[in-house]
C-alpha cells in the first residue's frame, strides 16, 4: 500500500475536499483553479457527503458555499465522476442546484429567480473517450455563439481530464499545476513535492498520509478502494467487449463487400483473362488471410496492455483475467 492515499476514491475525495478540518485544502485549491478571477476567503459545505441516487451513478459529489474577499458568494460544486455520460450528468447536478435556490412559491415575483452562480468543477481520473473534452482543462462558460462574449457568470464547468495533465514535477510552474500533479500521482508518491515552495501542501501531506489513518479510517478507505477497482476492472472489460464486437462487424462487413467486389470483377475479367484473375485472386486470399492473422494478434497484445495496466493498479489475478479477458495462467504469466 502506498503512503498516501488515493484522492480520487470516494473517501479520499471526501476526506481531502468534504471536511470541516480539511477547508484550508479546498479554499487553497479553488483559488489556485480560478487565480486572477476571484479569491475564495471562507466556505461552508452544503452537503457533508451527497451520493449520487442510483449505483451506475458513480463517484461523490461535494456541494459547498464560497465567500470572496470581495463579498460575492457563489456555489461549487465538486465532482468525483467516472461513468458514461458524464457532461450530460453534470449538466443535471448543477440545474439541480438552480432549481434548489429558486423559490417555486413565489413564483410570480421578480426576486424569485435571483440565484447564486453555480461553478461545477469535474475531476475525471480516466481517460474521457468524447470529442467534448480532449484536452485536460475544458473551462465552459454561457457565452455568445458569434461574439464568444460570457453572458452569464450564472453556470460555469471546469472538466479536469487527469490523463491528459502529461508534465512532470520539474515542469509544474503554476501552483494549479503543482495541485494537479500531486492528485494525479498522489497514491505512487513517495514523498510529497512542492511543500517547500507551498505551505499548503505540508497540510494535505498529513492529511493524506495512510499511516496516520485510524484503524476504522483505515477500513473504511480501503473499502473504497476496492469500489474503485472493481469499477475500473468493469470498465476495462466493457471497453474490451466494445472493442472486440466493433473488430467482428468491421472484418463481416468488409469480408461480404470484398466477396461481393471479387465476384463481379472476378466474372468481367475472368473471360478474358484467366490466368491473371487467378494470380488476383491469390493475392487477394493471401492480403486477407494476412489481415486476418494480423488482426487476431492485434487483439492478442491489446489484451496483455490491459491486463499488465490492470496488474499495475493492484487488482487481484481473478480481477484481471475477468477486466482482460486472458485466461487465469496467462495473466499469471505476466507478473
Amino acid at each position: 500500500m502506498g503512503k498516501y492515499i488515493n484522492p480520487f476514491t470516494d473517501w479520499g475525495f471526501k476526506r481531502l475536499f468534504g471536511q470541516e478540518f480539511s477547508k484550508p485544502l479546498l479554499i487553497s485549491f479553488l483559488n489556485d483553479l480560478l487565480v486572477d478571477e476571484l479569491h475564495v476567503k471562507d466556505l461552508t459545505f452544503r452537503d457533508k457527503e451527497l451520493l449520487p441516487p442510483t449505483k451506475d451513478q458513480r463517484g461523490i459529489i461535494c456541494d459547498v458555499y464560497c465567500e470572496t474577499d470581495t463579498g460575492d458568494r457563489f456555489i461549487v460544486e465538486m465532482q468525483n465522476r467516472w461513468q458514461p455520460n458524464f457532461l450530460d450528468r453534470s449538466i443535471c447536478y448543477a440545474c439541480r442546484s438552480i432549481l434548489d435556490q429558486v423559490d417555486k412559491g413565489r413564483a410570480e415575483r421578480e426576486d424569485a429567480y435571483k440565484f447564486l452562480p453555480v461553478y461545477t468543477i469535474c475531476f475525471m481520473n480516466y481517460m474521457p473517450h468524447t470529442d467534448e473534452v480532449s484536452k485536460f482543462r475544458t473551462d465552459i462558460v454561457l457565452a455568445d455563439k458569434d461574439t464568444k462574449a460570457q453572458v452569464s457568470n450564472k453556470l460555469r464547468f471546469i472538466y479536469l481530464a487527469l490523463p491528459l495533465f502529461e508534465k512532470k514535477a520539474e515542469e509544474c510552474v503554476t501552483d494549479f499545476e503543482k495541485w494537479i500533479y500531486v492528485l494525479k500521482h498522489m497514491e505512487a508518491l513517495s514523498r510529497m513535492p512542492f511543500t517547500a515552495q507551498k505551505e499548503i501542501f505540508k497540510q494535505l501531506e498529513d492529511y493524506a498520509d495512510s499511516h496516520r489513518l485510524t484503524k476504522k479510517e483505515w477500513e473504511a478507505y480501503e473499502n473504497s478502494l476496492w469500489v474503485v477497482r472493481d469499477n475500473m476492472a468493469c470498465m476495462a472489460a466493457a471497453e474490451r467487449e466494445a472493442r472486440e464486437k466493433g473488430h467482428a462487424e468491421g472484418h463481416a462487413k468488409g469480408r461480404a463487400e470484398g466477396m461481393k467486389q471479387g465476384r463481379a470483377e472476378g466474372m468481367k475479367q475472368g473471360r478474358a483473362e484467366g490466368m491473371k484473375q487467378g494470380r488476383a485472386e491469390g493475392r487477394a486470399e493471401g492480403r486477407a488471410e494476412g489481415m486476418k492473422q494480423g488482426r487476431a494478434e492485434g487483439r492478442a497484445e491489446e489484451k496483455k496492455a490491459i491486463a499488465k495496466n490492470l496488474l499495475a493498479m493492484g487488482l487481484t489475478i481473478e480481477q484481471v483475467a475477468q477486466g482482460s479477458g486472458l485466461p487465469i495462467e496467462e495473466v499469471k504469466g505476466l507478473q
